[in-house]
């Protein structure tokens, strides 16, 4: 009877019969850790077999908008041309921050030190970058320019902690999805140097030693388990769980409110799985980036959210995925964006938005939204007088953002559960050090097994403190650590 195999159960190494594929380096997943982790393994010297179980490479990393999140060491060559300034130390607040209650400073730490020059590895890997600043509030470039805003560096608190600096980092292509060219430069490269590549291969079990090390992995190819030998290890670079609903239910509930996920469909917990079968810890498992993209256009973020208490919650210049977390935390899953005629526009991503009411009077467009009588008028008032004054003493939304809403007709853009379909993709994951080694529940390093990438719990581990680019900087960098960590053996 063929022997059956678990991502969730390791094969012993008295049960492998023979070595069907053997490699220094065994890298399970082609998409930016991967990727990362087997240029970097190569140009240490080692063998390197990557697998992957999609028919091509690139990964979600590949439908993404290509940026990486990078600063710090007085700024890239692109802020300092774009007049920006970034000390590290400014960058290193922002990640403490934006990594919320479970942050590594460790890996600020190293991160933010190291963010420049990993990005000029990116550009000596082929990776091509414009070098131009695009002003304003986007997703995304729409266009090909390198540099954006894409967080929420400009808007409280973090503006508070550290300097504010435009960090996201776009490979350069003429409209939106740069990971497409972001992933083909890297793939392309790992490939150069050597790697062999294993496509439409899915890894099924680690494989271990009598002492616990991971010694190998085993691997479906054309319907077939094969047994690939790792001598010097296993770099585990095989995205996160989103596209695995046991998981995500047992794990990450809140996220099930998001009907879209965030993946390229391979997301499926697989490599995490893997990690805790030999001993591996995953920790921020409940995590999750969400989004309800509610610009551009960026006057959309003069207006006011409002729930069904006709109460503001949030300050609107924050980044999208932090509102989307408050939005969809609203009582009854109920909240609006509510606007003037000056201002008023239908978002770019979801134009069919639905308008919930209009209304000639701050009055109508309450009863007509069923809120308590005067909350709505209450609420706009005591913004629009403060606003006016270029204030915001609630929720501290930044001057330029501010300006009273007084232009009739009102409208209510609805952000209610169920109106607009949210996105979204876990954070949670294994327990690494700064060097891609997999921890055990004591902090120890698991020999032989590396990971990095969604598939390990990085820099973006709260929602709530998201960048654009977080993941993308943080699977390329540390993927390359767990390359290179691997290829030491």
């Amino acid at each position: 009877m063929e022997q059956q195999f678990s991502p969730s159960r390791p094969c012993r190494i008295e049960d492998v019969a023979q070595w069907d594929i053997e490699t220094d380096v065994a890298v399970v997943g082609f998409g930016a850790a991967g990727s990362c982790a087997a240029i970097e393994a190569r140009k240490a010297g080692a063998e390197v077999a990557i697998f992957e179980v999609a028919a091509a490479p690139g990964g979600s990393a590949a439908l993404s908008g290509g940026e990486v999140y990078v600063g710090g060491s007085g700024g890239t060559s692109v802020q300092r041309a774009a007049g920006f300034e970034d000390s590290t130390e400014d960058f290193y607040k922002y990640l403490l921050m934006a990594g919320g209650p479970g942050a590594d400073a460790a890996r600020a730490r190293v991160y933010a030190e190291n963010a420049e020059a990993h990005f000029r590895w990116l550009q000596e890997q082929g990776v091509p970058y414009k070098g131009t600043f695009l002003p304003g509030k986007w997703l995304e470039p729409h266009t090909d320019d390198t540099l954006v805003w894409s967080g929420s560096e400009q808007a409280w608190p973090f503006s508070v902690e550290a300097r504010p600096a435009p960090r996201g980092h776009t490979a350069q292509q003429d409209g939106w999805s740069a990971g497409r060219t972001l992933m083909e430069k890297l793939c392309g490269r790992a490939e150069a140097l050597g790697a062999t590549v294993y496509c439409s291969s899915r890894a099924l079990a680690l494989v271990t030693a009598a002492d616990g090390a991971i010694v190998g992995i085993v691997v479906r190819i054309d319907g077939v388990p094969r047994y690939v030998r790792a001598r010097r290890g296993v770099v585990l670079a095989s995205g996160g769980f989103i596209t695995n609903r046991d998981m995500v239910e047992r794990y990450a509930p809140d996220a099930l409110v998001c009907e879209t996920p965030v993946s390229a469909g391979n997301d499926d917990g697989s490599g995490i799985r893997m990690g805790i079968s030999a001993g591996g810890t995953a920790i921020q498992m409940d995590q999750f980036f969400a989004t309800l993209p509610f610009f551009p256009p960026e006057s959309l973020v003069k207006g006011i959210f409002i729930n069904e208490r006709g109460e503001r919650f949030i300050n609107e210049d924050a980044y999208h995925g932090r509102i989307a977390h408050y939005v969809l935390r609203q009582p009854g899953g109920r909240a609006w964006l509510i606007v003037d005629d000056e201002i008023f526009g239908r978002p770019m991503i979801h134009r069919d938005v639905t308008i919930a009411a209009v209304g000639e009077s701050w009055e109508e467009l309450e009863q007509e939204l069923g809120l308590a009588e005067g909350s709505l008028q209450r609420t706009v008032e005591a913004f629009n007088r403060e606003a006016s004054e270029g204030r915001d003493p609630l929720f501290h939304k930044a001057a330029s953002w501010l300006r009273p809403l007084t232009k009739a007709p009102f409208a209510a853009l609805s952000y209610c559960r169920g109106d607009i379909p949210g996105h979204a993709f876990t954070l949670g994951g294994l327990s690494t050090d700064t060097e891609g080694a997999v921890l055990n529940e004591a902090g120890q390093p698991i020999p032989g097994l590396y990971a990095a990438g969604r598939c390990a719990c990085g820099l973006p581990r709260w929602g709530e403190g998201y960048s654009s680019g977080m993941s993308l900087g943080d699977s390329t960098f540390f993927g390359r650590r767990a390359g290179r960590r691997a290829a030491a053996g």
